[in-house]
């Protein structure tokens, strides 16, 4: 659809030198994702498409944790083009509501087309793609690898996980690992099942090669 392929224009012209981790292949791949996913359910394609290559126009995390930017702007992208306005009503309300951190605070509600675009994020934080993301983030803001005396948390509350520190091996522990229990799919779980697996196996390692650090045993 023509449509479709101007607004992939717009978000990859957009997201030209984004951090790696949420750049346009990040979009690109969470497109695909959806689409294999949206094959096994009853939902409008069209809604599911725009919201995933719109998702990450504007992450808080690059605005300074302005949540209202990136529905403000994928709103302005859609406007350029015929999208009905209740795709668009659609489209925004999978925005607002598809991060991790805000599913502390969502009201649980049948949305199959919110459902099908959370998975495919979702799946993009697992696996070999979730590992890599997971450092180039650290990274791009400047966080610890590891530190044995910095432990994961629980997290119970958007504001808690907003304003801990961590790092990036906690980060696994903190949200990555918890993701294939949080999937809404059947097709969702058993992908996250794989991956998850992966990234185990992925920190057993780590550990094995860091088990020299003076007072610190690996329990977890």
């Amino acid at each position: 659809m023509k449509i479709l392929e101007q607004v992939a224009r717009d978000v990859r012209n957009l997201l030209a030198g984004a951090e790696g981790g949420h750049d346009w292949w990040h979009t690109y791949r969470v497109w695909q994702n959806a689409l294999e996913l949206a094959k096994t359910e009853e939902v409008d394609v069209l809604t599911i498409e725009l919201a995933s290559l719109l998702h990450d126009v504007a992450d808080a995390k690059f605005h300074q944790g302005d949540e209202s930017k990136g529905p403000q702007l994928a709103g302005k992208i859609m406007d350029q083009y015929p999208i009905d306005d209740a795709t668009k009503s659609a489209v925004l309300e999978i925005i607002r509501n598809i991060s991790f951190k805000n599913s502390f605070d969502r009201e649980q509600r049948p949305n199959p087309e919110l459902n099908i675009v959370q998975d495919a994020d979702q799946l993009e934080a697992l696996g070999a793609i979730g590992i890599a993301r997971a450092f180039s983030y650290g990274g791009y803001i400047n966080q610890p690898i590891f530190d044995p005396e910095l432990p994961a948390k629980r997290f119970t509350s958007k504001k808690e996980y907003k304003n801990a520190r961590s790092t990036s091996i906690n980060h696994f522990y903190e949200k990555l690992l918890t993701l294939k229990d949080r999937m809404n799919t059947a097709r969702g779980r058993e992908l996250a099942e794989t991956r998850s697996q992966y990234m185990v196996s992925f920190l057993e390692q780590f550990y094995t090669e860091i088990g020299h650090v003076p007072g610190w045993h690996h329990s977890r």
